[in-house]
């Protein structure tokens, strides 16, 4: 089983920065791709980074420029950093995990005040 624990949401005004964390725990020999999902009141969960094992990246229209998202292998921890916050980047934010499965975390409320 896989463990996945998210950190790192908050409230912040608009233009502000936050970086989530989620660190994946358990019998792990070599996770493939992590990242995240978000999604606002209403309106269906999606996609705002993933990383590969290799490292390469992919971005929601909406965040590329702003959000970098980063692994570090040797703790299993996936990041995302978000500059230039916007009132409509507020949502919860889910850390999933694959690895022979998808995982997800609890989710992490972001709110980005105007």
């Amino acid at each position: 089983q896989v463990q996945v624990v998210e950190s790192g949401g908050g409230l912040v005004q608009a233009g502000g920065s936050l970086r989530l964390s989620c660190a994946a725990s358990g019998s792990i020999f070599s996770i493939n791709d992590m990242g995240w999902y978000r999604q606002a009141p209403g309106k269906q969960r999606e996609l705002v980074a993933g990383i590969t094992g290799g490292g390469r990246t992919n971005y929601a229209d909406s965040v590329k420029g702003r959000f970098t998202v980063s692994r570090d292998n040797t703790k299993n921890t996936v990041y995302l950093q978000m500059n230039s916050l916007k009132a409509e980047d507020t949502a919860v934010y889910y850390c999933y995990v694959l690895y022979g499965r998808t995982y997800w975390g609890q989710g992490t409320q972001v709110t980005v005040s105007s």
